[in-house]
């Protein structure tokens, strides 16, 4: 006789693959939310390293600041110190100028001509004094256009006057003080 299954086997059929759909379904849900975590521990430590490299960049910021604020004070001071030195060395250039000057006044002065006062206000020279005649005057006038070290004389006041018999020019003229060493060097 023929053998005949009369049990439902397509339900079990149908019940052995559901429950394989169902275990495949939940193993791939498994790997996706294992997959999901992998994701989210490697991007939290992405973040934790940026973070970390972060701080260090804003900590080496902050260092190369102090040393920039420190680098600002110091170029200050050295300009400082360049134009204390630049002042040093122009009363250094034009120190023996005085000795020049006087030198120059006397070695100008035409005989017959005695100066009464002398004064200097920056590089203007007052002179006034007293003369024989006017072409003495004008003889020291033309002295000083010659000399290195005095220039530019102005008459501003001449008068005569007779003492005791001898007739006196008195005189008041301003020059300039110049000093050839510095003026060939701007040249």
């Amino acid at each position: 006789m023929a053998k005949i299954n009369l049990l439902p086997w397509r339900e079990t059929q149908r019940k052995e693959k559901q429950q394989e759909f169902l275990v495949m379904l939940a193993g791939g849900a498994a790997i996706a939310v294992l997959a999901v975590i992998l994701v989210h521990f490697q991007v939290h430590n992405m973040i934790k390293g940026q973070e970390r490299r972060n701080t260090y960049l804003t900590n080496e910021i902050k260092i190369l600041d102090d040393r920039i604020k420190e680098i600002k004070k110091l170029d200050a001071t050295r300009r400082a110190l360049i134009e204390r030195m630049e002042v040093i060395q122009n009363l250094q250039a034009t120190r023996p100028g005085v000795v020049h000057l006087f030198d120059e006044i006397e070695s100008t002065l035409p005989e017959g001509l005695h100066l009464s006062s002398l004064s200097q206000s920056g590089n203007k020279i007052q002179i006034t004094g007293k003369a024989e005649s006017n072409a003495r005057v004008s003889t020291y006038m033309r002295n000083i256009e010659k000399s290195d070290w005095i220039a530019n004389p102005k008459l501003s006041v001449i008068s005569t006057s007779e003492n005791d018999g001898q007739r006196l020019s008195e005189f008041s003229l301003s020059a300039d003080q110049t000093n050839p060493s510095i003026d060939e060097d701007e040249g």
